[in-house]
Parts: C-alpha cells; structure tokens; sequence
C-alpha cells in the first residue's frame, strides 16, 4: 500500500506530494525549497527514487533539479516537455515503479502542451486509487489554457475540454490530487479551498465538467480571465532550460543605510514587508510597501521588473522575515537580493536619512464624498462594474501606465481590501503624485454606500 503526503505552499496557491510506498518515494512537482523535505525523508529512511512533472511550470521555479542534486532522484516529466536538461521522458501508458507501486503516464493536454497526469495503482490489476491532475482537473475548476500565448489558447481550451472528460471516467472513487488550488493564478476560474477531491465529486459539481458542449468551454476559456502575474512569462523558459541549483537554503545579508543608499542610487528596488499604516507613516523614499505574508512574492512579481536588484526592510524579527521573504522570492525566481536594511527604519533615521509619508483613510471616509475626490481602482477585474468616474488601472499595469496619471490633485488609491491600493499608492508616492491609500475596505464597502 501507498502513502501520499501533501505539501502545501500557500503563498502561490499549490499543492506538492510524495508518494511514499515501502523505502520508496516520488516527489510530484515540488517547490525549490524542498530541503527540509528531503531531511524528513533521510531521517525516515525513504529514498526519493523520483521526481515527477506534470508540467512546465508558469507560477514557480520548480525544485526537481535541487532534489536530484541531493539525493539522485530520476527527474521525469511529459515526453513533450522541450526540457534542455537529462530526464525521463514519460509518454502516453508509461510507467515507473516506486516501491510496491506502478505509476502510469497519462497524456492530458491543456493547461500547457505537454501536460500529463499520473495515475496511481497499488495493484495494476485494479483500478487506480489516485491520479495526480497538476493543472488539468482541480478541485472545482480547471486550470487556464492562456498561459503559453493567445495564438494557442484555443487549441489549449479543445485540448483541456477533452482531457478533464477523460479524466471524469475514472471511478468515483479516484482521489484527484491537483498542483494548482485556491489563490493561484494557473485557475481558469473559483476554486475550493479542498487541496484535493474525488473524481465523482468533481464529475457532480465541478463547472469545467457540468459544461457538456466543447464550444461552450471554449468560449469560456477564451474571455473573462483576470491578469496573472507579470512573472509568469520568465517561469516556463526557466523551467525548461532548468533553473540553478542552490544546493540549501541561502541566507540574507543585513545591510548598513549607507550600503543601502548605495545600492538605491545604482537602481535598486527597496521592498517594505511592514504593515500599511506604518509604512504609510514613514518610509525610505521611492520603497514599495508589500506586506510580508503569503501574498508577499507573488505581489512583488506583479509590480517589480524580474530580475531587479532588490533591498528587503523587515517587520520584526528581522532573521524570522528575512528567511520567509527570501523563501518566498526565491520560489518565482527573484534571486538578486542584496539583503535587507538591518534595524530597518529606525536604522535609516538615525544615520539621518529622510523619510516619505502619505495618507491613509478606511473606505467610511471616501463613501459619500467620492463625486470630490479623483480615485484610482487597482483590483485585477471589476467585477461590480466600478464606481462611476473612477479611473482603472490594475496593480499590474499601474507601473509603465503611472504617467497616464494626471499630477495637478490627490488621487485616493482603493481595491478590494486595502492590499493593493497600499502597494499602488506607495508606487504614485515614488514619483512625487500626491496620494491617499484606503488601506481598510475597498469597492464593495463604498459602492454599499453610494
């Protein structure tokens, strides 16, 4: 018999495993930092004999290579995948074998090209009592099909419409086991907060699945997607070239102001993980505030250039924030951190260094008075429609569209929550644009108020 373990990664929606069976096991699209992964399997005395990809990831810097340089795992993956390093390439009905435990390849084109499932038998003379899904079937949706460019999305819908239908005639029983769920962006719609379902059950409720004509999924795949990360379009590329193995957790370096002031006057981006009220209060000019929690990396990769030198200030305690966030950044790829400003802005104010503030508000202060204020809406879609009169421009257009923005009065910032609308005023309050943030409340509160 098998053991499957999940290994969830939050702060990018998904969801890895290992399939343990006897002193065998095979890790399935795992995060780079799976180091601590592979100590619990050294001091349990389980060997990872494989890795395997169902995709060429979108959303993260996949960790097979840094598992295979510990521990030799085989890397496997679709025979499809344009990978440029050695692999094990896995077609249609090929299979491996972890311990007492067949896993058999099965082809399910269209959240990306290659994309294949695994279905898990514990007897091949029965039915399989697993299949890990990837990006295929999630837990009520499925994943998108526009992430390898407009000119193949339809092709990718046809391809996703026909595979989730052979995916439903799997028996009831069948856990499905998806890497992708709620909070990524891979999602062509809502998904639940399950990490893993059944193949019945998404046969009775899932969307993707109850929709029974090909045209009808089609169309829907083809409009009303929100914007995923600007990051998003370096993932695959590395993915496939094979990214830089680490070797372990790197660490941070803590910073002096003049070091810091230093790498800002060469280009360097400064990214503040505090909370928005302090932030607002007093910050080292032209820093962008992005709250330091499961959101942090992925948000930094819709507003930050990929590979933009970066400089961290950290809420306390430094060391705790420092490993977080650097893990964080380094799952997307953002590897050139300088470090971080040790003792943060305190430091920074001591060595006599200016600081820059702006307002914030909750959304009671702007309902009633929107008609008099100019107000930008940052959400990523607009789902109620918007408030009349608003400008909107989403967070991840906001930076190469700053100069759309008319200079000569406040613009109050707001989106769904006060997230984003913190993260776009401390971009307007970089470039000199007088601003207020409602860092408490968001759209829905002022439009229940119009």
């Amino acid at each position: 018999m098998s053991e499957i373990e999940i290994i969830t990664t939050p702060s990018l929606g998904d969801t890895s495993y290992l399939l343990v069976s006897g002193d065998e096991a095979a890790l399935v699209d795992p995060q780079r930092d799976s180091w601590g992964l592979m100590e619990s399997c050294t001091s349990r005395g389980v060997g990872i004999r494989y890795v395997l990809e169902t995709h060429v990831h979108n959303d993260y810097v996949s960790g097979a290579l840094e598992v295979r340089a510990a521990t030799g795992a085989t890397v496997a993956g679709p025979a499809r995948a344009p990978y440029a390093f050695a692999h094990l390439p896995l077609a249609e009905d090929d299979e491996i074998v972890v311990g007492d435990v067949t896993v058999r390849a099965m082809e399910t084109p269209g959240h990306t090209a290659e994309h294949t499932s695994y279905l898990v038998f514990d007897d091949t003379r029965m039915a399989p009592t697993a299949v890990f899904t990837g990006g295929s079937m999630l837990v009520g949706s499925a994943g998108r099909t526009d992430l390898s460019g407009d000119d193949r999305t339809e092709e990718l819908a046809r391809a996703q419409f026909r595979s989730l239908r052979r995916l439903s005639l799997l028996p009831d029983a069948t856990r499905v086991l998806p890497t992708h769920g709620a909070g990524s962006s891979c999602a062509a719609g809502p998904v639940s907060g399950d990490r893993t379902t059944t193949v019945g059950a998404e046969r009775r409720t899932n969307p993707s699945l109850t929709i029974q004509d090909e045209e009808g999924f089609v169309s829907r795949r083809l409009s009303g997607l929100p914007p995923y990360p600007a990051y998003y379009r370096y993932m695959a590329p590395i993915n496939r070239s094979g990214p830089q193995v680490l070797g372990g957790p790197p660490t941070l370096r803590p910073l002096t102001p003049s070091i810091v002031e230093g790498l800002v006057g060469g280009g360097a981006h400064v990214i503040d993980g505090r909370d928005r009220r302090t932030f607002a209060a007093g910050h080292l000019p032209g820093a962008l505030c992005d709250e330091l929690d499961d959101r942090f990396a992925s948000l930094v990769g819709e507003v930050v250039p990929f590979g933009a030198r970066l400089v961290l200030v950290l809420p306390e305690p430094e060391g705790e924030a420092a490993e977080e966030a650097l893990m964080q950044l380094l799952r997307i790829g953002y590897e050139n951190i300088a470090g971080y400003l040790a003792g943060g802005v305190g430091a920074w104010q001591a060595a006599g260094r200016p600081l820059r503030s702006f307002r914030t508000a909750d959304a009671p202060e702007l309902a009633g008075h929107i008609a008099e204020r100019r107000v930008l809406d940052v959400r990523p879609e607009r789902p109620e429609g918007g408030i009349p009169g608003t400008l909107a421009v989403p967070l991840t257009e906001l930076p190469r569209r700053l100069g759309e923005l008319p200079r000569e009065r406040e613009i109050w910032t707001v989106c769904g929550s006060g997230r984003r609308a913190t993260i776009a005023a401390s971009l307007l309050d970089r470039v000199g644009i007088p601003v207020t943030a409602v860092v408490s409340g968001g759209v829905g509160d002022l439009m229940a108020h119009a």
